[in-house]
């Protein structure tokens, strides 16, 4: 079973994202930031990254970097999802290091549908 890291600072956001994932049949692993994450990623394996841009202690983008100066995340896919849809943060998003950038509020289908392509 494929292990799925959401971090999001927003109690209601990781419960709606966790249902939508465990019913598509992944293990979800929740984190309440990016410092969290870290620890979390560093304890057990995962295979693709989910995280709210804006969150206390360690953002989005400083999770993605933090990620990708480890070699074993260098490949991991990490997307950004976020309410900020400016290019100028997916540029930086891409900048750091993450595979891509989805918009909250999210469907629930693309939301899956955008999981199962980058883990293929």
């Amino acid at each position: 079973m494929r292990s799925i890291l959401a971090v999001d600072d927003s109690p209601s956001m990781r419960k709606m994202v966790s249902f939508t994932l465990t019913g598509a049949g992944f293990k979800v692993v929740e984190a309440v930031d990016g410092v969290d994450a870290l620890e979390k990623a560093n304890a057990q394996g995962i295979d693709l990254v989910l995280a709210d841009q804006n969150m206390p202690r360690l953002d989005g983008i400083g999770l993605t970097r933090k990620l990708r100066e480890d070699p074993r995340f260098q490949k991991t896919p990490i997307l950004i999802l976020t309410t900020e849809s400016s290019d100028q943060m997916k540029q930086a998003g891409r900048a750091a290091g993450a595979t891509g950038w989805l918009v909250k509020p999210f469907d629930p289908d693309r939301l899956i549908e955008v999981i199962q392509k980058v883990l293929r």
